[in-house]
């Protein structure tokens, strides 16, 4: 699996640091120019790294990976508000895209988005995984075709996700999402994993076998793959 490079950390801040390391040096050779972005607890410590740093990202464009469906970009508990408040309202970018949850037409959001995706390809792509192995909202079982779609998300998903709702929101169980297939399309893929309810996960990806039912291992099939956790994986 040559086309996957592992890199083991300490911590997720030491993670941070190997994220940082690679943006950093794509940026200065002029490689990047559409970055693809993702949301949750394990990208904090990235952005922070990059919000106290002088990268700079006001020619870069940047596409969402998710958003839940039926939340506005001004509810706390949208991937837009985590978004601008981790990252975009400190750091300029020249633009920024995340799909509209609440779009009245989802399926035409969705054929824009990825129409706009195929306009400005990534040059690279930030994931995390979740506990089951989903990559953005691509639960296990997805097609390794799909491209931006409507998702249904599982009782694993909601329940991991539930934890980050505040004021007792309900968590919505629908999401637009970027599909296997149009993350896949990305220059680059950066995976960053940190903790134990990411083994499995990791493990699979590891096993270098591709299965439907752990979407983590649709990236053994592509060209440009850095893993960077702080699991040791045999």
């Amino acid at each position: 699996m040559e086309n996957v490079k592992w890199i083991t950390v300490t911590s997720p801040e030491e993670g941070a640091k190997e994220v940082y390391k690679v943006i950093e040096e794509e940026l200065q050779n002029n490689r990047l120019h559409v970055l693809g972005l993702a949301t949750g607890s394990t990208m904090i410590p990235v952005y922070q790294e990059w919000i106290h740093s002088n990268l700079d990202f006001s020619e870069v464009t940047a596409f969402n990976l998710d958003e839940y469906v039926g939340i506005g970009a001004d509810n706390p508990n949208s991937y837009a508000y985590f978004m601008k408040q981790h990252l975009f309202s400190k750091k300029p970018f020249k633009e920024t895209h995340i799909p509209n949850g609440m779009a009245e037409d989802l399926d035409k959001e969705c054929e824009e988005y990825e129409q706009q995706l195929n306009a400005h390809p990534l040059d690279i792509q930030l994931l995390g995984v979740g506990e089951n192995g989903h990559i953005a909202f691509n639960e296990p079982g997805t097609s390794f075709d799909s491209v931006t779609h409507v998702a249904t998300l599982t009782d694993s998903t909601l329940d991991v996700n539930s934890q980050y709702f505040e004021n007792d929101e309900k968590i919505p169980n629908i999401a637009l999402t970027m599909g296997i297939s149009s993350i896949n399309k990305a220059g680059k893929l950066i995976m960053v994993a940190f903790g134990e309810k990411k083994r499995a996960a990791m493990e699979k990806l590891k096993a270098g076998e591709v299965t439907a039912e752990w979407p983590i291992t649709k990236l053994l099939l592509h060209n440009d793959v850095l893993v960077i956790t702080d699991l040791q994986i045999d």
